[in-house]
Protein backbone atom coordinates (compact mmCIF):
# COMPACT_ATOMS: atom_id res chain seq x y z
CA UNK A 1 0.00 0.00 0.00
CA UNK A 2 2.81 2.68 1.09
CA UNK A 3 4.02 1.70 -2.12
CA UNK A 4 1.21 2.18 -4.29
CA UNK A 5 1.28 5.57 -2.82
CA UNK A 6 4.56 6.74 -2.92
CA UNK A 7 4.43 6.60 -7.12
CA UNK A 8 1.26 9.81 -7.51
CA UNK A 9 1.01 9.61 -11.31
CA UNK A 10 4.87 8.47 -11.69
CA UNK A 11 6.22 11.38 -10.00
CA UNK A 12 9.05 9.70 -8.00
CA UNK A 13 10.01 8.06 -11.68
CA UNK A 14 10.00 11.54 -13.39
CA UNK A 15 12.69 12.83 -10.65
CA UNK A 16 14.61 10.36 -10.97
CA UNK A 17 14.85 10.65 -14.70
CA UNK A 18 14.72 14.15 -14.95
CA UNK A 19 11.73 13.85 -16.93
CA UNK A 20 12.65 11.97 -19.94
CA UNK A 21 14.89 14.59 -21.39
CA UNK A 22 18.53 12.68 -21.35
CA UNK A 23 17.43 9.85 -22.87
CA UNK A 24 18.24 6.13 -20.95
CA UNK A 25 18.57 8.47 -17.57
CA UNK A 26 16.61 6.68 -15.75
CA UNK A 27 17.66 3.01 -17.13
CA UNK A 28 21.24 3.71 -15.80
CA UNK A 29 20.08 5.09 -12.32
CA UNK A 30 21.19 2.77 -9.86
CA UNK A 31 18.79 1.64 -6.65
CA UNK A 32 19.61 -0.79 -4.22
CA UNK A 33 17.65 -2.66 -1.75
CA UNK A 34 17.74 -3.46 1.37
CA UNK A 35 16.24 -7.07 2.04
CA UNK A 36 14.47 -8.90 5.40
CA UNK A 37 17.44 -10.33 7.39
CA UNK A 38 20.12 -7.60 6.67
CA UNK A 39 20.41 -9.01 3.09
CA UNK A 40 21.93 -5.88 0.46
CA UNK A 41 20.96 -6.26 -3.53
CA UNK A 42 23.08 -3.29 -5.14
CA UNK A 43 23.28 -2.40 -9.17
CA UNK A 44 19.08 -2.97 -10.12
CA UNK A 45 18.19 -1.37 -12.28
CA UNK A 46 14.76 -0.56 -14.42
CA UNK A 47 13.79 0.06 -17.96
CA UNK A 48 10.73 2.36 -16.60
CA UNK A 49 9.58 3.79 -13.42
CA UNK A 50 6.23 0.99 -13.83
CA UNK A 51 9.30 -1.90 -14.08
CA UNK A 52 10.85 -0.23 -10.75
CA UNK A 53 7.20 0.03 -9.20
CA UNK A 54 6.45 -3.49 -9.69
CA UNK A 55 9.74 -4.63 -8.41
CA UNK A 56 8.91 -2.76 -5.63
CA UNK A 57 5.72 -3.96 -4.50
CA UNK A 58 6.79 -7.87 -5.40
CA UNK A 59 10.17 -7.72 -3.26
CA UNK A 60 8.65 -4.98 -0.69
CA UNK A 61 11.97 -3.92 0.70
CA UNK A 62 13.09 -2.74 3.75
CA UNK A 63 14.67 0.34 2.86
CA UNK A 64 15.71 1.67 -0.37
CA UNK A 65 18.62 3.69 -1.69
CA UNK A 66 19.24 5.21 -4.82
CA UNK A 67 23.17 5.44 -6.33
CA UNK A 68 24.48 7.00 -9.29
CA UNK A 69 23.71 7.55 -12.86
CA UNK A 70 26.17 4.74 -15.02
CA UNK A 71 27.74 4.51 -18.06
CA UNK A 72 25.90 1.52 -18.69
CA UNK A 73 22.75 -0.15 -17.20
CA UNK A 74 24.07 -1.13 -13.45
CA UNK A 75 22.16 -5.06 -13.43
CA UNK A 76 24.83 -5.48 -16.86
CA UNK A 77 27.56 -4.64 -14.63
CA UNK A 78 29.09 -7.75 -14.77
CA UNK A 79 29.16 -8.17 -18.42
CA UNK A 80 30.44 -4.80 -19.05
CA UNK A 81 34.86 -4.87 -19.52
CA UNK A 82 36.35 -4.40 -16.44
CA UNK A 83 36.87 -0.40 -15.91
CA UNK A 84 34.04 0.55 -18.43
CA UNK A 85 31.41 0.49 -16.22
CA UNK A 86 31.68 3.88 -14.03
CA UNK A 87 29.16 6.21 -12.37
CA UNK A 88 28.51 9.01 -14.76
CA UNK A 89 26.50 11.38 -12.96
CA UNK A 90 24.74 11.89 -9.28
CA UNK A 91 22.89 14.30 -7.26
CA UNK A 92 25.04 16.88 -5.08
CA UNK A 93 24.09 14.81 -1.83
CA UNK A 94 24.23 16.12 2.41
CA UNK A 95 23.90 13.87 5.14
CA UNK A 96 23.82 15.54 8.53
CA UNK A 97 23.25 13.05 10.92
CA UNK A 98 22.79 14.00 14.90
CA UNK A 99 25.26 11.42 16.04
CA UNK A 100 28.62 14.08 14.98
CA UNK A 101 27.19 16.19 17.49
CA UNK A 102 27.25 13.99 20.42
CA UNK A 103 30.40 15.97 22.26
CA UNK A 104 27.95 19.23 22.14
CA UNK A 105 24.51 17.63 23.15
CA UNK A 106 23.89 16.46 26.62
CA UNK A 107 19.83 15.37 26.55
CA UNK A 108 20.48 12.66 23.77
CA UNK A 109 23.58 10.64 22.08
CA UNK A 110 24.00 8.22 19.44
CA UNK A 111 20.46 7.37 17.49
CA UNK A 112 18.43 9.13 20.23
CA UNK A 113 16.82 12.31 19.20
CA UNK A 114 14.63 14.90 21.19
CA UNK A 115 12.87 18.25 20.09
CA UNK A 116 15.70 19.93 22.26
CA UNK A 117 18.68 18.61 19.42
CA UNK A 118 16.33 18.60 17.26
CA UNK A 119 17.15 22.39 16.56
CA UNK A 120 20.66 21.53 15.06
CA UNK A 121 18.87 20.16 12.17
CA UNK A 122 17.24 23.14 11.90
CA UNK A 123 19.88 25.31 12.56
CA UNK A 124 21.93 23.00 9.72
CA UNK A 125 18.95 23.28 7.12
CA UNK A 126 18.97 26.81 7.58
CA UNK A 127 22.94 27.50 7.08
CA UNK A 128 23.37 25.44 4.19
CA UNK A 129 20.42 26.33 2.14
CA UNK A 130 21.13 29.31 2.51
CA UNK A 131 24.77 29.44 1.22
CA UNK A 132 24.01 26.67 -1.29
CA UNK A 133 21.79 29.59 -3.00
CA UNK A 134 22.86 32.57 -2.21
CA UNK A 135 27.01 31.94 -2.56
CA UNK A 136 26.87 28.51 -4.96
CA UNK A 137 24.04 29.65 -7.07
CA UNK A 138 21.96 26.53 -6.76
CA UNK A 139 18.17 25.95 -7.58
CA UNK A 140 16.93 22.83 -6.94
CA UNK A 141 17.19 21.64 -3.56
CA UNK A 142 15.15 18.83 -1.68
CA UNK A 143 15.34 18.53 1.93
CA UNK A 144 14.08 15.43 3.93
CA UNK A 145 14.37 13.68 7.03
CA UNK A 146 16.15 10.55 6.85
CA UNK A 147 13.98 8.44 8.67
CA UNK A 148 16.70 8.08 11.78
CA UNK A 149 18.61 10.91 12.99
CA UNK A 150 18.82 13.20 10.98
CA UNK A 151 18.34 14.86 7.21
CA UNK A 152 19.13 14.76 3.83
CA UNK A 153 19.82 17.32 1.30
CA UNK A 154 19.53 16.61 -2.71
CA UNK A 155 20.84 19.05 -4.77
CA UNK A 156 19.51 18.55 -8.48
CA UNK A 157 20.53 20.89 -10.69
CA UNK A 158 21.49 19.86 -14.12
CA UNK A 159 25.27 21.31 -14.14
CA UNK A 160 25.89 20.23 -10.59
CA UNK A 161 24.99 16.41 -10.92
CA UNK A 162 27.94 16.20 -13.75
CA UNK A 163 30.14 17.62 -11.07
CA UNK A 164 33.61 15.62 -10.35
CA UNK A 165 34.27 14.30 -6.95
CA UNK A 166 37.21 17.03 -6.38
CA UNK A 167 34.17 19.58 -7.04
CA UNK A 168 31.84 18.42 -4.73
CA UNK A 169 34.65 17.67 -1.91
CA UNK A 170 35.52 21.13 -2.34
CA UNK A 171 31.56 22.26 -1.54
CA UNK A 172 32.03 20.51 1.25
CA UNK A 173 35.12 22.07 2.23
CA UNK A 174 33.50 25.36 1.78
CA UNK A 175 30.37 24.27 4.09
CA UNK A 176 32.89 23.19 6.76
CA UNK A 177 34.14 25.01 10.36
CA UNK A 178 34.19 22.38 12.61
CA UNK A 179 37.38 20.05 12.23
CA UNK A 180 38.80 17.98 14.22
CA UNK A 181 38.29 14.48 15.94
CA UNK A 182 37.11 13.34 19.21
CA UNK A 183 40.54 14.02 20.95
CA UNK A 184 40.25 18.12 19.25
CA UNK A 185 39.20 20.48 22.39
CA UNK A 186 38.78 23.52 20.26
CA UNK A 187 37.63 22.62 16.90
CA UNK A 188 36.48 26.32 14.94
CA UNK A 189 39.09 28.61 15.23
CA UNK A 190 38.16 31.92 13.17
CA UNK A 191 40.83 34.97 11.97
CA UNK A 192 40.60 37.98 10.40
CA UNK A 193 39.08 38.73 8.00
CA UNK A 194 36.11 36.81 8.73
CA UNK A 195 34.82 35.86 5.48
CA UNK A 196 31.13 36.70 4.66
CA UNK A 197 30.02 33.05 4.80
CA UNK A 198 31.10 32.76 8.61
CA UNK A 199 29.31 35.92 9.47
CA UNK A 200 25.84 34.92 7.69
CA UNK A 201 26.35 31.58 9.68
CA UNK A 202 27.00 33.22 13.00
CA UNK A 203 23.64 35.53 11.93
CA UNK A 204 21.55 32.51 12.04
CA UNK A 205 22.77 30.33 15.27
CA UNK A 206 22.15 33.59 17.19
CA UNK A 207 18.41 33.22 16.54
CA UNK A 208 18.41 29.68 18.04
CA UNK A 209 21.25 29.96 20.92
CA UNK A 210 19.76 30.99 23.68
CA UNK A 211 16.76 28.82 23.55
CA UNK A 212 19.07 25.70 22.27
CA UNK A 213 22.15 26.08 24.06
CA UNK A 214 21.40 27.99 27.05
CA UNK A 215 18.00 26.71 28.36
CA UNK A 216 17.79 23.58 26.78
CA UNK A 217 21.19 22.17 27.02
CA UNK A 218 22.01 24.62 29.85
CA UNK A 219 25.52 24.86 28.70
CA UNK A 220 27.02 26.76 31.82
CA UNK A 221 24.96 25.48 34.17
CA UNK A 222 27.89 24.22 36.43
CA UNK A 223 31.39 24.56 36.69
CA UNK A 224 31.87 21.36 35.06
CA UNK A 225 29.42 22.16 31.83
CA UNK A 226 31.24 25.59 32.28
CA UNK A 227 34.68 24.72 31.97
CA UNK A 228 34.27 22.52 29.16
CA UNK A 229 33.55 26.02 27.23
CA UNK A 230 36.28 28.30 28.83
CA UNK A 231 38.65 25.48 27.67
CA UNK A 232 37.47 27.33 23.75
CA UNK A 233 38.19 30.44 25.17
CA UNK A 234 41.72 32.20 24.93
CA UNK A 235 43.54 31.87 28.35
CA UNK A 236 45.86 34.59 28.83
CA UNK A 237 43.33 37.56 29.17
CA UNK A 238 40.06 36.07 29.37
CA UNK A 239 39.68 32.44 30.78
CA UNK A 240 41.07 33.44 34.35
CA UNK A 241 38.81 36.46 34.83
CA UNK A 242 35.35 34.70 33.39
CA UNK A 243 36.21 31.43 36.06
CA UNK A 244 36.01 34.08 38.82
CA UNK A 245 32.64 35.91 37.84
CA UNK A 246 30.98 33.19 36.48
CA UNK A 247 29.60 31.98 39.98
CA UNK A 248 28.66 35.13 40.97
CA UNK A 249 26.02 34.75 37.73
CA UNK A 250 22.31 33.31 38.52
CA UNK A 251 22.38 30.80 35.18
CA UNK A 252 23.73 29.86 31.69
CA UNK A 253 22.24 33.12 30.30
CA UNK A 254 23.68 35.54 32.06
CA UNK A 255 27.13 34.22 31.89
CA UNK A 256 26.86 34.02 28.46
CA UNK A 257 26.05 37.30 28.89
CA UNK A 258 29.21 37.97 30.28
CA UNK A 259 31.10 36.37 28.09
CA UNK A 260 29.96 37.66 24.93
CA UNK A 261 30.29 41.40 26.46
CA UNK A 262 33.81 40.42 26.79
CA UNK A 263 34.41 39.40 23.35
CA UNK A 264 32.57 42.14 21.71
CA UNK A 265 33.82 44.87 23.72
CA UNK A 266 37.61 43.32 22.53
CA UNK A 267 36.52 43.91 18.72
CA UNK A 268 35.34 47.66 19.84
CA UNK A 269 39.03 48.31 20.64
CA UNK A 270 40.48 46.51 17.80
CA UNK A 271 37.87 48.80 15.94
CA UNK A 272 39.65 51.91 17.74
CA UNK A 273 42.64 50.83 16.72
CA UNK A 274 43.89 48.95 20.00
CA UNK A 275 44.57 45.77 20.61
CA UNK A 276 43.13 42.47 18.75
CA UNK A 277 39.37 41.31 18.42
CA UNK A 278 38.53 37.97 19.92
CA UNK A 279 35.74 35.85 18.64
CA UNK A 280 35.68 33.28 21.41
CA UNK A 281 32.25 33.90 21.39
CA UNK A 282 31.31 33.41 17.85
CA UNK A 283 33.76 30.05 17.98
CA UNK A 284 31.67 28.69 20.84
CA UNK A 285 28.44 29.21 19.04
CA UNK A 286 29.63 27.43 16.12
CA UNK A 287 31.13 24.79 17.84
CA UNK A 288 28.15 23.50 19.75
CA UNK A 289 25.89 24.73 16.46
CA UNK A 290 27.50 24.55 13.17
CA UNK A 291 26.43 21.87 10.69
CA UNK A 292 28.71 18.98 10.51
CA UNK A 293 28.94 17.09 7.18
CA UNK A 294 29.80 13.66 6.41
CA UNK A 295 32.61 14.62 3.57
CA UNK A 296 32.36 11.14 1.88
CA UNK A 297 28.84 11.22 1.47
CA UNK A 298 29.37 14.01 -0.69
CA UNK A 299 32.30 13.75 -2.66
CA UNK A 300 31.47 9.94 -4.13
CA UNK A 301 29.84 9.83 -7.29
CA UNK A 302 29.25 6.17 -7.12
CA UNK A 303 27.68 6.92 -2.73
CA UNK A 304 24.95 5.18 -2.20
CA UNK A 305 22.08 7.09 -0.49
CA UNK A 306 18.69 6.09 1.22
CA UNK A 307 15.88 7.13 -1.31
CA UNK A 308 13.68 9.99 0.04
CA UNK A 309 10.17 8.45 1.32
CA UNK A 310 11.68 5.17 1.90
CA UNK A 311 10.66 3.79 5.00
CA UNK A 312 13.22 3.63 7.75
CA UNK A 313 13.80 -0.49 8.79
CA UNK A 314 14.35 0.69 12.32
CA UNK A 315 12.01 3.44 12.96
CA UNK A 316 9.03 2.81 10.58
Amino acid sequence: VFYRRLFPHGAYGRWLGYGGVVKNYFQLREFSFTLRDDVYVRFQSFGSPQELERELQKTNPYKIDIGAVYSHRPNQHNTVHLGAFQPQEKELVFDIDMTDYDDVRTCCSSADICSKCWTLMTIAVRIIDRALVEDLGMKHRLWVYSGRRGVHCWVCDDAVRKWSPALRAATVEYLTLVKGGTETVKKVNLSEPIHPFIRRSVNVVEKYFETYALVGQDILGSPESWDKVLALIPEDIHREPLQAEFPKKRDSVQRWELLKGRMERTRRQAAAGKGTGCYADWEVMLQFCFPRLDINVSKGVGHLLKSPFSVHPKTG
